[in-house]
């Protein structure tokens, strides 16, 4: 009262003052509180929310058992099945690393609330083993023994030591076996748990919508009450299927969808609306591997240096990619344990050079030669320097093939372009090694285990050795990397393969491309710096959020 007693004797002017006074002293008083708050509080993540992701293609076997090729499955499998380590309270290895012991946690619960034990270890080992099932995991886990201890404790013996045995642990998912278990092997693949799966992920199965002509339109996950690790922020996870990738795009454009991955750097520049683009590295890598045993002149080790020579790998990232891609200059990737660079002297781009190796080769272009493509006479035979490649029908394969050609023809390489769907490519192309070139990606696990793909056992289906390659000396390496448990040690090994299939090069490493995922502006958690497959982008998928709160420091 006596403040408005006091107001009521001051003039217009002076009530004027008094009131911008009082606003500023009150402004004042409410930044310096948002101040303090802000600068004693720190934002967390808290539960709520509800995510769609929008994805091309359709759910077939959403079983760990059976998922192969299917990228849809494998982002399913993701979120509803959890890995042995997960559901793992520890594990202990013997000192001569071929046997494992491995303790489970125990109450732990499928998302049907049956009890998950040892039992369903040793079942899912079990089927992954069985031909009749011909799981895609069934090369992995050939040879090793499985025993059952307790409810909670298996044993595992290898035939071998494996320095990498940890990381097939850590992408094992586990099936139950009070759903599969009474079923024949030989007839899983007719289960009506293929699509509506009971797991042990941060997600369980809710439901699906199919249309009549049997396209499933929407997939919808729910928080699993069982799930043995923190509970996902991200209470309801559902996905949208589309026919073509333009439809999945216009969906998040209209924001019928907040989650759109596997984008193209073209795709990625349509979008309209707001978002985070989240750039992440791929441990896959393109490379076109020449087959010596189609066309002898792969054979000349300065033919493959002049296709080195000729190729501008980094312009070829900047067309292609919008430089959205990491060079690959060997069997290892820059973010691979053990890589170590190259000189960059070898594979550098140099056309000149390129033309000179050629020529000390014996290949000229002829003055009358109407395609400038060069031949040399081989037991009066004229033979054409020009090759086949095998390419899967793939857009960013097509244009970097075609830009390929145009490098090769600059120095008179003639380069014939056969594109393929790439299930047929996989199916009578890659099977039977028909190709003199093949354009084509190879995939590196978590680990530089590359035997797979240059050891000589591996030159002939179902090996991946695209190359055909052979060389004693990266025989032993490889067999080395596998078995050598000391880090230091390793590396050495690792660096001596890379430097010795740099040395011989066969196959012309190009690019290792981005995985382009789009969220929205408010998606946290989504923190891996580097995928094996686009499923992985989920492998903390319980960790992702859409709110946030201030609490104190």
């Amino acid at each position: 009262m006596k403040v408005l007693s006091l107001y009521n004797t001051f003039s217009k002017k002076e009530r004027r003052f008094f009131v911008s006074a009082l606003l500023v002293f009150v402004i004042s008083l409410s930044l310096w509180g948002m101040s303090v708050f802000y600068g004693e509080t720190v934002p967390e993540p808290v539960a709520g929310g509800s995510y769609i992701e929008a994805v091309v293609g359709q759910p077939a076997t959403v079983n760990p058992l059976l998922a192969n090729e299917n990228g849809v499955d494998r982002d399913l499998i993701e979120l509803l099945f959890a890995n042995l380590l997960d559901l793992a309270e520890n594990y202990t290895e013997s000192e001569d690393h071929q046997s494992w012991t491995i303790n489970l946690k125990e109450g732990l619960k499928w998302s049907d609330g049956e009890p998950l034990t040892s039992d369903d270890v040793v079942f899912t080992l079990e089927a992954i083993q069985d031909s009749n099932i011909q799981s895609p995991l069934y090369a992995s886990w050939q040879g090793v023994i499985i025993e059952r201890l307790s409810d909670q404790e298996i044993k595992l013996t290898l035939r071998n030591p494996y320095a990498f045995f940890a990381d097939n642990l850590a992408r094992l998912k586990i099936v139950p076996k009070h759903i599969f278990g009474a079923i024949p092997f030989e007839n899983l693949r007719l289960s009506n748990y293929n699509l509506e799966p009971v797991g042990s992920g941060p997600y369980k199965f809710s439901r699906y919508d199919k249309r009549k002509d049997g396209f499933i339109e929407k997939y919808q996950l729910v928080e699993n009450p069982y799930y043995v690790l923190k509970a996902p922020l991200i209470k309801n996870f559902a996905f949208r299927f589309f026919e073509r990738s333009s439809n999945a795009l216009n969906a998040f454009n209209t924001r019928a969808v907040q989650g759109l991955g596997g984008l193209n750097d073209s795709e990625s520049q349509k979008i309209k609306t707001s978002h985070h683009l989240f750039t992440i590295n791929s441990s896959q890598y393109y490379a076109v591997f020449f087959n010596p045993t189609i066309n002898s002149a792969l054979k000349d080790k300065n033919i493959r240096a002049a296709l080195y020579k000729a190729t501008d790998r980094k312009e070829l990232i900047k067309k292609v990619f919008n430089n959205r891609a990491v060079l690959a200059d060997g069997p290892i990737l820059p973010f691979i344990e053990g890589y170590t660079a190259g000189d960059g002297e070898s594979s550098s781009f140099n056309p000149e050079q390129a033309r000179e190796l050629l020529e000390k080769a014996g290949w000229t272009i002829a003055e009358d030669s109407k395609d400038n493509i060069r031949t040399k006479k081989i037991k009066d035979t004229v033979i054409r320097l020009s090759f086949n490649i095998v390419v899967p029908r793939i857009p960013f394969l097509i244009q970097t093939a075609n830009i390929l050609k145009n490098n090769w023809s600059a120095v008179g390489i003639g380069l014939n372009l056969t594109i393929l769907d790439p299930r047929d490519i996989a199916r009578d192309i890659i099977r039977t090694r028909n190709y003199q070139m093949l354009l084509f990606g190879n995939i590196l696990n978590d680990n530089p285990d590359a035997f797979s793909f240059w050891h000589s056992s591996q030159r002939f289906y179902p090996g991946l050795n695209l190359a055909l390659y052979e060389n004693k000396n990266v025989d032993a390496l490889l067999e080395s990397i596998r078995q050598e448990f000391d880090v230091e040690k390793r590396a050495a090994l690792l660096a001596e393969l890379q430097e010795q299939i740099r040395k011989d090069q066969p196959a012309l490493f190009l690019f290792s491309p981005y995985y382009l995922y789009a969220g929205p502006k408010n998606l946290g958690g989504l923190n891996a710096a580097t995928i094996v497959m686009p499923a992985d982008r989920f492998r903390a998928a319980g960790r992702w959020y859409l709110r946030t709160a201030r609490i104190f420091k």
